[in-house]
């Protein structure tokens, strides 16, 4: 007996000290109300969250709306068209008017960096000469030669006499564009172009036309008068403007299906007094 009691004892004791099962003190320790107000709590601050994003949405949009009418009003008034030169940072940049002056202006942020590259047509707010906008490279007014122009149905037979001369103008312009493989065998570079002069009359401009028209070249015809603008055909800017022209030029040229030819009509408008 006292064995059997000193037994119980034991197991009452051993009942008291040890701690329940993990389970069972989870069930214990959970409080379903609790539990329920905390969720409830979160819900509210969550939607109370989305209420806030969804104010911040509108006016995020009605600043979008207010930012676009002012980009609109800006580009609306009267513009400059000036010559893209250089990048300064991401914000400014330096570009040239057709007076011949350069300005360092502000680039406008909606402006699209990748289309502002040298010689690149751009417009300037008349006031602040702030860049607004990227002129395609057919838009420029200043002189049209940035487009292809259609090929002459000029040809050699309609040009009376000038028997040397046709020869020596096909060899040097045309044979280059038709076979360039043969200055590549020679190891020779083709000529760059020619210069034809002469008094009026005598076919300059027709044989210009007729090798335009026995070739696959791109086409580009630029008359001399064209380079002086009004106003500022004095020694001095009638340097600086043709340069800047030949420049956008030949930069537009660049980018153009190979080959390509370039008439310039009446050089003796603007050669007279430098060579560039």
């Amino acid at each position: 007996m006292a064995s059997a009691a000193t037994m119980v004892y034991d197991l009452k004791r051993l009942s008291e000290s040890s701690p329940p099962p993990p389970i069972l003190q989870s069930i214990e320790e959970e409080d379903p109300y609790a539990k329920l107000k905390s969720l409830q709590r979160q819900l509210e601050f969550i939607e109370i969250q989305e209420e806030y994003v969804k104010d911040e949405q509108k006016n995020l949009k009605r600043e979008l709306l207010r930012a676009q009418e002012e980009v609109k009003r800006i580009q609306s008034v009267p513009l400059v068209i000036g010559q893209f030169m250089e990048m300064v940072d991401t914000n400014n940049g330096i570009v040239g008017s057709t007076t011949g002056s350069n300005y360092y202006v502000r680039i406008l942020s909606t402006i699209n960096r990748e289309l502002l590259k040298p010689s690149a047509s751009v417009a300037l707010h008349r006031h602040s000469n702030a860049l607004v906008d990227v002129l395609p490279p057919e838009a420029d007014s200043s002189i049209s030669l940035l487009s292809q122009s259609e090929k002459p149905d000029v040809t050699y037979n309609d040009i009376g006499g000038c028997d040397i001369q046709k020869q020596e103008i096909r060899e040097a312009v045309e044979l280059p564009l038709t076979h360039h493989e043969l200055y590549k065998q020679i190891g020779i570079d083709p000529p760059r172009g020619v210069l034809l002069y002469g008094p009026p009359g005598t076919g300059k401009t027709m044989l210009a036309k007729a090798v335009a028209n026995h070739t696959t070249a791109a086409f580009i015809r630029v008359v001399g008068s064209e380079f002086v603008q009004k106003g500022h055909a004095w020694f001095g800017m009638s340097f600086v403007l043709p340069k800047r022209t030949h420049l956008q030029l030949f930069s537009s040229m660049k980018w153009m299906l190979l080959p390509r030819l370039g008439l310039m009509h009446r050089q003796e408008l603007i050669g007279k007094f430098s060579v560039f």
